[in-house]
């Protein structure tokens, strides 16, 4: 099974375990992700949104934060002596590892559930 997915202005075909280099996301590596943003479903039947599919989930794991690599953009008028322009840039990116394509109504995987963190026992003291 894949999705289409959109994140960052830009659209991914992805399929579960895939790698997938996106725009930067406020997010720490380890952490899970969901895009909630799936225009397509595909395999053995096909769905189009209009222009999401509802319901739809891609569910991934944040591998690491980096960048990409440099771009220069020079700029030089001809016959125009102090007339230049020299700049680097270097995007930010996140890595991300797809995990489940969750479709309409359907349930994580087990291993893929978020637990329930048992509350602290100092917290519970201070709330008695």
């Amino acid at each position: 099974m894949f999705a289409v997915m959109k994140t960052g202005g830009k659209q991914y075909k992805v399929a579960e375990g895939d790698i997938v280099t996106i725009e930067k996301l406020e997010v720490e590596a380890g952490a899970s992700v969901e895009f909630t943003e799936v225009l397509m479903l595909g395999g053995e039947t096909v769905t189009l949104g209009a222009p999401l599919v509802a319901g739809a989930v891609v569910k991934g794991e944040v591998l690491a934060q980096t960048r990409g690599v440099k771009t220069i953009s020079y700029v030089k008028r001809r016959r125009k002596a102090s007339s230049q322009r020299k700049r680097g840039h270097r995007q930010h990116l996140t890595v991300v590892r797809v995990t489940e394509i969750l479709a309409d109504g359907a349930k994580p995987a087990k291993k893929a559930a978020a637990k329930k963190a048992a509350p602290a026992p100092a917290a519970e003291a201070a709330a008695e």
